[in-house]
This record gives C-alpha cells, sequence and structure tokens, in this order.
C-alpha cells in the first residue's frame, strides 16, 4: 500500500523549501517501522495558490498503519509541522 500525505503550508509559516531537509531527514526513519519499507519526500514544482507544497508516499503493508499512527516519526512530524499546515490530505491506494 502507498500511503500518501499532501501537505500546504499557512502563508505565514515562511519559505515552505527551507524545511525540505527536515521532513527528508524525519521521513528517513520509515524503514524502522514494522511492515513500512520507506518514504520519499516530493516538492511542488509549480508555484500557485492552489497547489499542496509537498508530498510524502510512504510504501507499507496495511497492517502496518496503525504501527505508524503511533511511532515517534509520525508524532514528531506532526508536532513539528503540523502546526505550520494550512491544510493536508492523506490518500492511500494499492498497485
Amino acid at each position: 500500500m502507498k500511503h500518501c500525505i499532501l501537505a500546504r503550508f499557512r502563508a505565514d509559516a515562511g519559505d515552505w523549501r527551507a524545511y525540505l531537509p527536515e521532513i527528508r531527514e524525519i521521513f528517513s526513519a520509515a524503514g524502522d517501522i514494522p511492515g513500512v519499507r520507506g518514504a520519499e519526500v516530493f516538492h511542488n514544482c509549480v508555484d500557485r495558490e492552489n497547489r499542496y507544497h509537498v508530498l510524502i508516499r510512504l510504501d507499507m503493508d496495511p497492517a502496518a498503519l496503525a504501527a505508524y499512527d503511533v511511532s515517534p516519526m509520525h508524532h514528531r512530524w506532526k508536532d513539528r509541522f503540523g502546526p505550520l499546515l494550512e491544510k493536508k490530505a492523506i490518500f492511500d491506494f494499492e498497485e
């Protein structure tokens, strides 16, 4: 399963591009969660008001979602960047 997080930063959050190294560092620990094989972080290449800024895509077993939800890595992401987000969307799919 692919677990995708689309995130848009608030206008007053500063330069969202400056956060990319920290976001990548946080999600580099994804493979430490049982059933999670890794994560990729993509940034948007189109600067428009109606676009999200970052896409985080995790590769995991569907049963690993519960472990991911309670993981220190997930809480670190939410605690650090949640207050800076205007909105986010979550989308899960299987190929």
